[in-house]
Protein backbone atom coordinates (compact mmCIF):
# COMPACT_ATOMS: atom_id res chain seq x y z
CA UNK A 1 0.00 0.00 0.00
CA UNK A 2 1.67 3.34 -0.87
CA UNK A 3 2.08 5.78 1.51
CA UNK A 4 -1.88 9.38 5.79
CA UNK A 5 -8.20 11.16 8.29
CA UNK A 6 -11.17 12.32 7.38
CA UNK A 7 -13.35 9.68 9.78
CA UNK A 8 -16.77 11.35 9.80
CA UNK A 9 -19.00 9.04 11.24
CA UNK A 10 -21.31 6.69 8.82
CA UNK A 11 -25.02 7.80 8.75
CA UNK A 12 -26.95 5.07 9.51
CA UNK A 13 -28.87 4.65 6.53
CA UNK A 14 -25.53 4.24 5.08
CA UNK A 15 -24.19 1.84 7.11
CA UNK A 16 -27.78 -0.44 7.41
CA UNK A 17 -27.36 -0.40 3.18
CA UNK A 18 -24.00 -2.22 3.63
CA UNK A 19 -24.82 -4.59 6.17
CA UNK A 20 -28.01 -5.55 4.40
CA UNK A 21 -26.14 -5.80 1.46
CA UNK A 22 -23.44 -8.22 3.31
CA UNK A 23 -25.92 -10.02 4.79
CA UNK A 24 -24.03 -10.07 8.12
CA UNK A 25 -24.85 -12.76 11.15
CA UNK A 26 -23.16 -13.99 14.10
CA UNK A 27 -22.48 -17.60 13.17
CA UNK A 28 -25.92 -18.57 14.13
CA UNK A 29 -27.90 -17.15 11.61
CA UNK A 30 -28.96 -13.94 13.37
CA UNK A 31 -28.29 -10.88 11.69
CA UNK A 32 -26.34 -8.07 13.60
CA UNK A 33 -27.57 -5.23 14.60
CA UNK A 34 -27.17 -1.67 12.51
CA UNK A 35 -25.75 1.42 12.96
CA UNK A 36 -23.54 0.74 16.00
CA UNK A 37 -19.99 0.05 16.24
CA UNK A 38 -20.48 -2.82 18.76
CA UNK A 39 -21.83 -4.72 15.81
CA UNK A 40 -18.46 -4.78 14.43
CA UNK A 41 -16.85 -6.39 17.78
CA UNK A 42 -18.87 -9.79 17.46
CA UNK A 43 -17.02 -12.74 17.93
CA UNK A 44 -16.44 -15.17 14.79
CA UNK A 45 -15.35 -18.67 14.55
CA UNK A 46 -13.59 -18.10 11.20
CA UNK A 47 -12.71 -15.53 8.35
CA UNK A 48 -15.12 -16.82 5.78
CA UNK A 49 -17.88 -17.57 8.19
CA UNK A 50 -17.86 -14.65 10.20
CA UNK A 51 -18.75 -12.25 6.93
CA UNK A 52 -17.73 -8.74 7.54
CA UNK A 53 -16.50 -9.31 10.76
CA UNK A 54 -14.20 -12.29 10.14
CA UNK A 55 -12.89 -10.11 6.99
CA UNK A 56 -12.25 -7.34 9.87
CA UNK A 57 -10.23 -9.83 12.25
CA UNK A 58 -8.18 -11.72 8.79
CA UNK A 59 -7.04 -7.90 8.50
CA UNK A 60 -6.44 -7.11 12.06
CA UNK A 61 -4.15 -10.31 12.35
CA UNK A 62 -1.23 -8.23 10.30
CA UNK A 63 -2.30 -4.50 10.75
CA UNK A 64 -2.93 -4.53 14.30
CA UNK A 65 -5.58 -3.87 16.77
CA UNK A 66 -8.01 -1.53 15.35
CA UNK A 67 -5.87 -1.02 12.01
CA UNK A 68 -2.53 0.74 14.42
CA UNK A 69 -0.36 -1.25 12.02
CA UNK A 70 2.70 -3.25 13.38
CA UNK A 71 6.16 -2.61 13.53
CA UNK A 72 8.04 -6.23 13.70
CA UNK A 73 10.40 -7.62 10.82
CA UNK A 74 8.12 -6.77 8.30
CA UNK A 75 6.66 -3.00 8.77
CA UNK A 76 2.67 -3.52 8.40
CA UNK A 77 1.08 -0.02 7.53
CA UNK A 78 -1.67 1.77 9.45
CA UNK A 79 -5.07 1.11 8.34
CA UNK A 80 -7.02 3.23 10.65
CA UNK A 81 -8.70 6.47 9.62
CA UNK A 82 -7.27 5.91 5.85
CA UNK A 83 -9.38 7.58 3.36
CA UNK A 84 -11.82 5.20 2.42
CA UNK A 85 -11.54 5.84 -1.69
CA UNK A 86 -7.80 4.97 -1.36
CA UNK A 87 -8.56 1.49 0.61
CA UNK A 88 -10.79 0.57 -1.88
CA UNK A 89 -8.70 1.25 -4.80
CA UNK A 90 -6.04 -0.27 -3.03
CA UNK A 91 -8.41 -3.66 -2.06
CA UNK A 92 -8.80 -3.51 -5.92
CA UNK A 93 -5.42 -3.76 -6.68
CA UNK A 94 -5.04 -6.89 -4.85
CA UNK A 95 -7.92 -8.60 -5.81
CA UNK A 96 -7.00 -8.20 -9.51
CA UNK A 97 -3.60 -8.62 -9.37
CA UNK A 98 -2.10 -5.48 -10.20
CA UNK A 99 0.51 -2.85 -8.34
CA UNK A 100 2.20 -3.69 -5.08
CA UNK A 101 0.89 -7.34 -4.80
CA UNK A 102 4.16 -8.47 -6.16
CA UNK A 103 5.66 -6.98 -3.47
CA UNK A 104 4.40 -9.37 -0.78
CA UNK A 105 5.13 -12.56 0.25
CA UNK A 106 2.35 -12.78 2.71
CA UNK A 107 -0.29 -14.86 1.52
CA UNK A 108 -3.01 -12.59 1.16
CA UNK A 109 -5.18 -15.40 -0.37
CA UNK A 110 -8.62 -14.39 1.61
CA UNK A 111 -8.17 -10.50 -0.01
CA UNK A 112 -9.05 -11.86 -3.36
CA UNK A 113 -12.21 -13.18 -2.33
CA UNK A 114 -13.72 -9.77 -0.98
CA UNK A 115 -16.70 -8.51 -3.41
CA UNK A 116 -17.16 -5.01 -3.94
CA UNK A 117 -19.54 -5.02 -1.55
CA UNK A 118 -17.36 -6.21 1.29
CA UNK A 119 -14.20 -3.85 -0.09
CA UNK A 120 -16.70 -1.10 0.44
CA UNK A 121 -17.16 -2.47 3.94
CA UNK A 122 -14.23 -2.73 5.12
CA UNK A 123 -12.56 0.38 3.61
CA UNK A 124 -15.74 2.14 5.20
CA UNK A 125 -15.17 0.32 8.57
CA UNK A 126 -11.13 1.54 8.89
CA UNK A 127 -11.70 4.82 8.26
CA UNK A 128 -13.64 5.63 11.13
CA UNK A 129 -10.93 4.27 13.40
CA UNK A 130 -8.39 6.65 15.65
CA UNK A 131 -6.37 4.76 17.58
CA UNK A 132 -3.36 6.33 19.89
CA UNK A 133 0.06 6.36 16.76
CA UNK A 134 2.53 3.73 17.60
CA UNK A 135 5.30 6.29 17.57
CA UNK A 136 8.72 5.24 18.06
CA UNK A 137 10.59 7.14 15.54
CA UNK A 138 13.18 9.43 16.43
CA UNK A 139 12.17 12.80 17.90
CA UNK A 140 14.97 14.54 17.25
CA UNK A 141 14.58 14.04 13.25
CA UNK A 142 10.59 15.57 13.75
CA UNK A 143 11.62 19.73 13.83
CA UNK A 144 13.71 18.92 10.08
CA UNK A 145 10.40 16.33 8.31
CA UNK A 146 8.02 19.24 9.71
CA UNK A 147 9.74 21.68 7.95
CA UNK A 148 9.75 19.94 4.80
CA UNK A 149 6.47 18.23 4.67
CA UNK A 150 5.18 21.78 5.56
CA UNK A 151 7.49 23.68 3.04
CA UNK A 152 9.01 21.27 0.63
CA UNK A 153 12.70 21.96 -0.30
CA UNK A 154 12.64 25.02 -2.84
CA UNK A 155 16.39 24.65 -3.70
CA UNK A 156 15.69 20.57 -4.60
CA UNK A 157 12.52 21.57 -6.39
CA UNK A 158 10.68 19.27 -3.91
CA UNK A 159 7.35 20.25 -3.05
CA UNK A 160 5.37 20.27 -0.05
CA UNK A 161 4.02 17.35 0.72
CA UNK A 162 0.86 19.11 2.63
CA UNK A 163 -0.08 20.54 -1.17
CA UNK A 164 -1.77 16.84 -1.59
CA UNK A 165 -2.11 15.12 1.51
CA UNK A 166 -3.48 18.18 3.65
CA UNK A 167 -1.89 20.47 6.20
CA UNK A 168 -2.49 17.86 8.56
CA UNK A 169 -1.51 14.96 6.50
CA UNK A 170 -5.36 13.50 6.67
CA UNK A 171 -5.60 12.80 2.53
CA UNK A 172 -8.52 13.31 0.52
CA UNK A 173 -10.35 10.94 -2.09
CA UNK A 174 -7.46 8.86 -3.43
CA UNK A 175 -4.96 10.80 -1.89
CA UNK A 176 -3.83 8.40 1.10
CA UNK A 177 -3.85 9.48 4.74
CA UNK A 178 -0.13 9.60 5.79
CA UNK A 179 -0.87 11.38 9.89
CA UNK A 180 0.24 8.35 12.21
CA UNK A 181 1.70 6.14 9.48
CA UNK A 182 4.57 3.84 10.58
CA UNK A 183 8.02 5.24 10.74
CA UNK A 184 9.54 1.92 8.77
CA UNK A 185 6.76 1.48 6.67
CA UNK A 186 6.72 5.28 5.38
CA UNK A 187 10.71 4.89 5.13
CA UNK A 188 10.19 1.83 3.25
CA UNK A 189 7.74 2.96 1.05
CA UNK A 190 9.59 5.99 -0.16
CA UNK A 191 12.63 4.13 -0.97
CA UNK A 192 10.28 1.86 -3.11
CA UNK A 193 9.49 4.98 -5.10
CA UNK A 194 12.61 6.27 -5.53
CA UNK A 195 14.09 2.48 -6.65
CA UNK A 196 11.12 1.96 -9.07
CA UNK A 197 11.12 5.90 -10.27
CA UNK A 198 12.28 4.47 -13.89
CA UNK A 199 9.41 1.02 -13.84
CA UNK A 200 6.28 2.09 -11.98
CA UNK A 201 3.66 1.65 -14.48
CA UNK A 202 1.11 4.67 -15.99
CA UNK A 203 -0.88 5.30 -13.01
CA UNK A 204 2.13 6.25 -10.92
CA UNK A 205 2.12 9.41 -9.45
CA UNK A 206 4.87 11.02 -11.61
CA UNK A 207 5.72 13.79 -8.26
CA UNK A 208 5.95 11.06 -6.13
CA UNK A 209 8.71 8.96 -8.17
CA UNK A 210 10.92 12.69 -8.12
CA UNK A 211 10.42 13.11 -4.62
CA UNK A 212 11.00 10.20 -3.51
CA UNK A 213 14.48 10.04 -5.47
CA UNK A 214 15.39 13.77 -4.59
CA UNK A 215 15.31 12.92 -0.80
CA UNK A 216 18.49 12.08 0.80
CA UNK A 217 18.20 8.93 3.15
CA UNK A 218 17.88 11.60 6.55
CA UNK A 219 15.59 14.00 4.74
CA UNK A 220 13.45 10.77 4.22
CA UNK A 221 13.84 9.30 8.07
CA UNK A 222 12.94 13.02 9.02
CA UNK A 223 9.28 12.81 6.84
CA UNK A 224 8.71 9.65 8.45
CA UNK A 225 9.13 10.53 11.71
CA UNK A 226 7.14 13.41 11.27
CA UNK A 227 4.47 11.67 9.84
CA UNK A 228 4.29 8.69 12.65
CA UNK A 229 3.49 11.01 15.57
CA UNK A 230 0.20 12.96 13.80
CA UNK A 231 -2.80 11.90 15.38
Amino acid sequence: MQVLNLRPALPAAILAIVFLGLGLADGTGNAHGLGAHRAYAAPVRGYRAGGLQGKIRYCEDCHGPSGQGYRGYLPIPRLAGQTPQYLENELQDFVQGRGEEAHHSINLSEVHHLNPQMQTALASYFNTLNPRPIGGAPRRLVAMGKTIYEAGLPDANVPACSVCHGPSAEGHGPIPRLAGQLYPYTIMELERWDRERNQAGPGTPAVMRRVAHSLSNLQIEAVAAYLSYLE
